[in-house]
């Protein structure tokens, strides 16, 4: 009788454990994904200060403000949604780092933006911010990798249902020419 219900014991305890384990990686996960929103609202408020900073001396090249304009409410947008969109987020996002690279190579076209302070010092900002939300979206694969791999363990996987735990999906980068490998040439020509 007493081996029956130390085992019963045992295996109540395993289950409170598994469920609060469960529990703890989906709430880390969702807080890795609002590290990231944090990153992104940064960058989608320093967007506004850069197109106005080079509107004036780039009139004719009013298309790539356009575009980085166009991406990056499309980007707020989505983000709007929260973390259950992770893979349009990462379209739009990913959307949003190629028009900002097209605003970036055309503003190094123009040596007297360069020249200007504020110009790069929010090319700095960008480039901080960049960095920070290529961690977060680190930290947010890791922790959403570590949560799957959890809830997909046995015995876990039994317990998983009772705590709603539900798959979640990884930051990808889905745009080929950002998988492409840049070519160096450092040959002087």
């Amino acid at each position: 009788m007493w081996v029956v219900l130390i085992l019963a014991v045992v295996i109540v305890l395993w289950v409170i454990a598994a469920y609060n384990g469960l529990i703890s990686l989906k709430n880390q996960t969702v807080n890795a994904f609002k590290q990231i929103d944090v990153q992104l609202k940064r960058r989608h408020d320093l967007i506004p200060n850069l197109v106005n900073a080079v509107k004036g001396a780039m009139d004719f090249e009013r298309s790539t403000l356009e575009a980085v304009i166009q991406a990056r409410n499309q980007a707020v947008k989505v983000n709007a949604s929260g973390p259950d969109n992770v893979k349009q987020i990462s379209q739009a996002e990913n959307a949003l780092s190629g028009a900002l690279s097209r605003l970036l190579v055309t503003v190094e076209r123009y040596p007297e933006l360069k020249a200007t302070g504020n110009i790069g010092q929010l090319q700095e900002e960008l480039t901080s911010t960049e960095n920070r939300i290529a961690f977060a979206r680190q930290l947010y694969n890791d922790t959403a990798t570590q949560y799957n791999t959890k809830q997909q363990q046995f015995p876990t996987t039994l317990v998983a249902g009772v705590a709603h735990a539900e798959r979640a999906d990884l930051w990808e980068i889905e745009d080929q020419a950002e998988r492409a490998v840049p070519q160096v040439d450092l040959s002087r020509r």
